[in-house]
């Protein structure tokens, strides 16, 4: 009786333990023969851990040291032909069942084992049905819930939450799935309470929600529900995701976004209830009042008056816009769906609390009581609305609002009889959004949730203005005068970003497939066969859109601002070439041609912008000149062509706190960013040009690459003077003898040469070879553009050169990659040369304005054929040829 106590005290002793855990390391495949062994082994070391839990404590001290867990999975691995897993799955979950509380001495015990059922349960799921049916008759996620409850001051949420969302969404199994949302074990774990302030635990418990989303579809949606008769009365899933919605962690909130969505996208009609009615529905106007109060904060930092740099402006206004379109494109996501009442919660929340509200003080059909948003501000998101969201409803519903001022002086005139002496009322406003709203939901393609949605967004569009007498009074007399509305906007006097974003505004709607026909013609950009098919009158057309009656007067405008003097920023003038570009071609389109006060402010800008580029012949980046343009022409000529659809409106935020170059800086670096402003504006008028003589723009300038002068002619070098390189040996024959200091070598003696051959410019300082006596070799090169050479006024005999120390090809794909402007602050080089005597200090300095004199003459000569007033003349020649 002694000896069989004595040896069941052995089985869970120390030693034992480790002789067990050896005896387990020391197997390296398991199959048919040693598997009961396995078996055995794991369950000794189960029975020991749970013994030595409640009575021995060095025993946890070696389970870690020896990394029993580790062992586990490595069985895992090993036996995978053996059938191991459920048994081991078995042993693990008993040892998890023997914990009755959860504190700090094993909670690393819990969490290791709360792996391995997620590792052994997630192999299971693929390879051996046996598990799963282990983990049913287990009730692991019961155990789950249990731990959750008993180790509420142990800190063990966060890793709990961590394995169930690897485990949930490494299932495939339809038959796991909806057994592990069945049986309310998951809604247990969602509405246990957690304790979120000041910790972690929130990006895990919103990711275990979101997982648990990501296996719904019509027959488990049902089991996350609690039902009433026929109604949802609690969806935990959403609710609790919902109260993370305005979460400060950008992470956060896209989980619970791509959560509320699996939601939508499955379609269940109780469930659709249930979150379309209050207090539920509730969420989807606060996305929307979230989505103005980000724009009323963008206004804000629009017109921020204190003193900042245009970079650090930018930055702030491109991350504020880039969270204000990534809530427009939720909103978008949701109205995807296609579910009728989602599409009426967020149309109607979307118009009548920001829509409207931001269209109707901007196009004074409501005094602005100094609470709105700026105009600007409200053509940029309004412009953005209608890129993202798009749609017929929303299209001609902004579109109806913004032309209904010219309704009067327009094709409204012709068909209908509802004003007075050239003065509209409110009534007539309503009569067009109902006749409006019978053409755009009468069509073969306006059905199902479009075609309700449009019924929804017109009658909406008129309950709100007739619940709004100050609407219905600024609807008449002076508000329908013929520069009202955006045309205020679009004539507005020196507010360039106001003038832009109007006619962007305009040009979305024109562009718009979804328009309606009569919208289109008022607008009288395009749509022609539209207006033919509905047998609307040309003449009518013709006559009152707003692009025929007023394209003169909107050229005018955009010429002002190309013609401007001092010139404006290079951004300005290309968007506003972008405008030009397209408004030209509508014209020419049409037959018309631009008239002679517009023609000549062109002419004025076009000659502005080549003396900006002849300027820059004398600059120091003239060498850059010709391979600036051939390499800007194509990205140049691809942003005039880009569609209003794709084009983003920010340009109108930006140029409103850019507004105009004052750039005095003389280093290189700046020089280098104005040639190439230069450049893209010389460009820009040129393509001009030739939409305006040519009704197209060109594929590639026209440069002199064959006929221009040697740029090496008249002084002569040794053949290989113009390629040398550091440490070439090249002849001294048209060397000037000096001496330069550098800091780490002294004073030396050595021989000034510079050579220009072509576009390439270089001065050479070589040193005698000590050998050859015609014969030097290379120690520095500098390039010969931008030396600026002159003479110190105390020491004749001393020559100053200026160095280009900035790398354009370097800089510029190193910008590019990392999505940023080019540095500022490369500092520019500096050599001090010395001669034997002011006479030759001259000469120095001559012989190198002679060379840098010949290399820009080949320069002016490529650039020669662009540079002439019959420029497209010429290139009807080249291309006849």
């Amino acid at each position: 009786m002694w000896r069989s106590f004595w040896r069941s005290i052995d089985r869970f002793s120390l030693q034992h333990f480790k002789y067990v855990i050896n005896e387990l390391r020391g197997i390296k495949v398991v199959h048919k023969h040693n598997r009961e062994l396995v078996i055995d082994l794991l369950q000794s070391i189960v029975e020991i851990v749970t013994y030595g839990d409640r009575q021995d404590p060095m025993i946890f001290e070696c389970f870690m040291e020896y990394q029993v867990l580790a062992e586990f999975v490595r069985v895992l691995k090993i036996g995978k032909n053996a059938r191991i897993e459920a048994p081991l799955l078995q042993y693990v979950i008993n040892e998890l069942r023997g914990i009755k509380v959860v504190h700090k001495h094993n909670r690393e015990l819990v969490i290791d084992l709360l792996q391995s059922i997620v590792e052994i349960v997630t192999y299971g799921d693929r390879q051996d049905p046996m598990i799963f049916e282990c983990f049913m008759e287990y009730q692991v996620l019961a155990e789950f819930v249990r731990v959750l409850k008993i180790g509420k001051n142990a800190r063990i949420e966060a890793p709990l939450l961590q394995y169930l969302s690897i485990m949930i969404q490494n299932m495939d199994s339809e038959h796991a799935i909806y057994y592990c949302l069945s049986n309310d074990y998951i809604n247990s774990i969602i509405e246990h309470q957690y304790e979120f302030d000041g910790g972690d635990l929130a990006p895990y418990y919103v990711s275990f929600l979101r997982a648990v989303s990501s296996k719904i579809n019509r027959d488990t949606l049902c089991l996350l529900v609690k039902v009433h008769g026929d109604a949802v009365v609690s969806f935990p899933l959403y609710n609790e995701a919902l109260k993370f919605a305005r979460h400060g962690e950008k992470m956060i909130q896209t989980a619970v976004r791509a959560l509320t969505l699996n939601i939508y996208n499955v379609s269940d009609d109780m469930v659709y209830q249930f979150i379309t009615t209050p207090p539920v529905s509730k969420y989807f106007s606060d996305l929307v009042c979230r989505l103005k109060e980000q724009c009323f904060h963008l206004d804000t930092l629009l017109h921020f008056k204190e003193e900042t740099s245009t970079r650090e402006r930018r930055n702030e206004l491109v991350l504020e816009t880039d969270k204000i379109v990534d809530d427009i494109y939720y909103l978008k996501d949701i109205l995807s769906v296609g579910e009728y009442r989602l599409n009426r919660l967020i149309s109607q929340n979307l118009f009548s609390l920001l829509v409207f509200p931001t269209l109707l003080p901007l196009l004074q059909l409501r005094q602005n009581d100094g609470s709105n948003i700026s105009s600007v501000t409200s053509l940029y998101i309004v412009s953005r609305l209608l890129q993202v969201v798009d749609g017929k409803s929303m299209v001609n519903a902004v579109a109806g609002v913004i032309l209904y001022p010219y309704m009067t002086l327009s094709v409204g005139d012709a068909m209908k009889g509802d004003t007075v002496d050239g003065v509209c009322n409110a009534s007539s406003f309503l009569d067009h959004l109902n006749d409006m709203e019978k053409r755009v939901c009468s069509g073969p393609e306006s059905e199902g949730a479009e075609n309700f949605k449009s019924n929804n967004l017109f009658g909406h569009l008129a309950e709100y203005l007739s619940s709004n007498s100050q609407l219905i009074s600024g609807l008449q007399n002076d508000d329908c005068v013929e520069r009202g509305g955006v045309l205020a906007h679009i004539f507005a006097d020196n507010n360039h970003s106001l003038l832009l974003a109007s006619l962007f505004l305009l040009l979305i709607l024109a562009e718009s497939k979804d328009l309606d026909y009569l919208l289109a013609s008022m607008i009288g950009l395009s749509r022609i066969q539209d207006i033919v098919n509905h047998d609307l009158s040309a003449s009518q057309v013709a006559d009152g859109s707003i692009f025929v009656k007023f394209m003169p007067q909107i050229l005018n405008a955009l010429l002002k601002i190309l013609a401007s003097q001092p010139p404006l920023s290079v951004l300005i003038q290309w968007h506003t070439g972008w405008f030009l570009r397209k408004l030209l071609i509508s014209q020419i389109s049409k037959g018309k041609t631009v008239n002679d006060l517009n023609f000549h402010l062109f002419n004025t800008s076009y000659e502005q912008s080549r003396e900006r580029l002849r300027k820059e012949l004398d600059g120091c980046w003239f060498d850059y000149i010709p391979d600036t343009l051939r390499n800007e022409w194509l990205s140049c000529k691809t942003a005039l062509e880009e569609s209003s659809q794709f084009k983003d409106p920010f340009f109108a935020l930006e140029i409103a706190v850019c507004q105009q170059d004052t750039d005095g800086d003389a280093t290189t670096v700046s020089a280098w960013q104005r040639m190439v402003e230069a450049v893209k504006v010389f460009i820009l008028h040129l393509q001009l040009k030739a939409v305006i003589f040519k009704g197209s723009l060109l594929e590639k300038p026209v440069l002199n690459m064959l006929n221009g002068p040697t740029a090496d002619s008249g002084r002569g070098h040794a053949s290989d003077t113009p390629s040398a390189s550091f440490g070439s040996d090249v002849s001294l024959g048209s060397g000037i003898p000096c001496r330069i200091a550098f800091s780490n070598a002294g004073i030396r003696d050595i021989y000034l040469i510079p050579v220009a051959r072509e576009t390439t410019g270089k001065l050479l300082l070589t040193e005698k070879h000590p050998f050859r006596s015609q014969r030097g070799v290379v120690i520095a090169i500098a390039p010969l553009a931008g030396l600026s050479p002159k003479i110190d006024n105390d020491h004749p005999s001393w020559l100053h050169l200026r160095i280009r120390e900035f790398d354009p090809k370097f800089n510029t794909s190193k910008a590019r990659s990392n999505h940023l402007k080019m540095s500022n602050h490369v500092a520019d080089g500096k050599w001090t040369l010395g001669f034997p005597t002011a006479k030759a200090c001259e000469a120095a300095r001559l012989l190198i304005l002679e060379e840098t004199s010949k290399q820009r003459s080949f320069v002016e000569s490529i650039l020669a054929p662009l540079l002439q007033d019959d420029y497209l003349g010429n290139l009807s020649d080249v291309e006849d040829e």
